[in-house]
């Protein structure tokens, strides 16, 4: 008994194993992208120049293997004295931002650009955006496959072992039967368990949160079409974000203000994530009824009246938030929450939102204490006396959000 007991041993640990695999395979490739996204899709592209290089071969590319783990946490100091960092420099002309990542997870960033596909558009051209493919269900099959072949072997080692036996004259009492056995019972019970327990904190984790929430708005709006192809100002329709605590949607005479004289669409095709084409003249008809504006007099002869938005980014009434705080004190950009809001057609909310999201937003944001450059410093921040000495003395190399409170619970909470 002792050796199937050994056996048993070894081949559950297997399956516990590939199954612990399979479960976390495609949680191992999120961590890329999650952090690609978080940190670095400002800046950089997987497939093409942006602000800074494309990142997909940029192993390849660089000095050694080691080099780009340096240069992300070292940047001001490899500026001065790097060749390569310095053509960088040179060629796209703007600084990086310096963090301070694990190894672990400039790798993972680094093996999700690697591997990083553009999909398929609509219209089989390839676009912008994550892959979306998700290989967990087939990973689970070939656990479940691999379990059921492993206890067919067992049960046909255990008869010819019987066989043999009885060849040789050794009776034996009848096995007990697999789903009877208190072995594979208590195997079974123990991996129901893991995978229930993975399944339901997963799941209470994720309460309350609306990542990726896009509903129908009554006029389609393409941010695509606003901030991107025309380069309009965030600030210009969200003026609110810059000097209070809310980004306000704008009023409808802030559309007309272009869209008195823009009667019609007159750009590239809007295709929406389903493949049906959006008639951009026809949003712009919409805006005009709610206006009351009459194109033909050109003056408003009907009641106007506000369009019903559908709110997407929602806190939840605890949490204090303050824009002004984050756009014109933090100077954070707009994508660092909201993501590529200059790419998308059709808005959605692109980030988690979530208190563990923002607390490492605050653990990596880097203060604006003192430039060693130009040796200047922010003002608004000259009771830190201490933090400007150990800056200036080469003790520290930045303060991040964290070091100033940045995560005490009631920077966020009532």
């Amino acid at each position: 008994m002792s050796r199937y007991r050994k056996i048993l041993q070894k081949v559950f640990t297997s399956l516990l194993f590939i199954a612990l695999v399979s479960l976390n395979y495609t949680s191992f490739a999120a961590d890329g992208e999650a952090l690609f996204k978080a940190n670095c899709a400002n800046c950089h592209k997987p497939l093409e120049d942006y602000t800074g290089p494309k990142l997909q071969g940029a192993r390849a590319r660089q000095p050694n293997l080691e080099w780009a783990y340096k240069w992300v946490n070292n940047v001001n100091s490899m500026l001065e004295t790097d060749p390569y960092a310095k053509g960088l420099l040179a060629k796209y002309g703007s600084r990086m931002t310096q963090f301070n990542l694990p190894k672990a997870d400039i790798k993972a960033i680094l093996d999700y650009a690697d591997a990083y596909v553009a999909p398929a558009a609509p219209g089989g051209a390839a676009s912008g955006g994550a892959p979306a493919e998700d290989n967990s269900l087939l990973f689970g099959i070939l656990t479940l496959v691999l379990a059921v072949i492993a206890l067919i072997l067992l049960q046909v080692n255990s008869s010819l072992r019987k066989l043999a036996e009885e060849k040789d004259g050794v009776l034996r009492t009848e096995p007990v039967p697999f789903y009877r056995n208190k072995t594979y019972i208590m195997a079974g019970i123990l991996i129901l368990f893991c995978l229930g327990g993975y399944m339901t904190i997963n799941a209470a984790i994720g309460l309350g949160r609306m990542k990726n929430y896009q509903p129908e708005q009554p006029i389609y709006y393409s941010h695509k079409v606003h901030a991107g192809t025309n380069q309009i100002s965030c600030l210009y329709c969200h003026g609110g974000s810059q000097d209070s605590k809310h980004a306000n949607i704008p009023s409808v005479n802030v559309c007309m203000n272009c869209h008195m004289a823009i009667k019609e669409y007159k750009g590239d095709a809007i295709v929406k994530e389903d493949g049906k084409q959006v008639n951009g003249t026809a949003e712009i008809q919409k805006l005009y009824q709610y206006a009351g504006w009459n194109t033909d007099a050109k003056k408003y002869d009907k009641p106007g009246k506000p369009i019903e938005w559908v709110r997407i980014h929602n806190l939840p009434d605890h949490v204090y938030f303050n824009h002004s705080q984050h756009v014109k004190v933090g100077k954070q950009n707009c994508q660092t929450c909201h993501g590529p809001i200059q790419e998308m057609p059709e808005v959605y909310q692109y980030s988690e939102l979530s208190m563990g999201w923002c607390i490492n937003c605050h653990r990596e944001s880097k203060v604006n204490f003192y430039n060693k450059e130009s040796g200047e410093g922010n003002k608004y921040y000259s009771i830190y006396e201490k933090f400007h000495k150990d800056i200036k003395a080469g003790k520290l190399d930045s303060v991040t959000v964290e070091k100033i409170g940045g995560i005490e619970c009631q920077k966020c909470h009532y």
